[in-house]
């Protein structure tokens, strides 16, 4: 693991190591095991870019049978959020009636998972959950409860694990925030 990184015109130190972003991984994993094991094959459904790690960790740790998705939303230009949600790959499962978890990378002010609750509710799921690998409740100001948090953190920008700046960064395995 390198301590500091470059990538643009930004410099990141480490700031959550690969291993704590497992145990947080494998505890929220254990409470929707508990939660789902008796609901007929609920769809997880991955917002890409940033929840491809995640979703694949995760899913590896439940034990009920599942079905995955993806859909692919913009919001962030560089390191700030357009404050504008734009669907660009959508949904193809049938979902009425059905259990689906949406898997975040990260929930911040909570725009995506609004829009994407909006976009579910005319499907008539049978629930929606969100369950974020970092959510910033200092952020957020929305209604809809974020069930599944697997870590909170501050108004950090952070990179790594799924999460990128100008698209680069996404593969690191620690999570890293920019130093001033």
């Amino acid at each position: 693991m390198k301590e500091v990184i470059q990538l643009c015109d930004k410099k990141f130190r480490v700031m959550i190591p690969a291993e704590r972003i497992d145990e947080a991984v494998t505890a929220v994993a254990r409470r929707i095991n508990a939660d789902y094991a008796d609901k007929e094959t609920p769809i997880f459904l991955g917002i890409l870019n940033g929840s491809f790690m995640f979703m694949s960790d995760l899913i590896k740790k439940i034990e009920f049978n599942n079905e995955l998705s993806f859909v692919k939303l913009a919001s962030y230009e560089g390191d700030h959020s357009s404050g504008e949600v734009k669907t660009l790959i959508g949904l193809n499962n049938s979902l009425c009636g059905r259990h689906i978890i949406i898997v975040e990378d990260i929930v911040e002010t909570g725009g995506s998972i609004a829009h994407m609750v909006r976009d579910l509710a005319k499907y008539e799921p049978a629930s929606v959950e969100v369950c974020t690998l970092f959510f910033k409740p200092a952020c957020y100001h929305k209604e809809f409860p974020i069930k599944y948090r697997a870590m909170e953190i501050g108004n950090e920008f952070i990179v790594g694990y799924g999460l990128d700046y100008n698209q680069l960064g996404r593969s690191l395995k620690d999570i890293y925030v920019v130093t001033e």
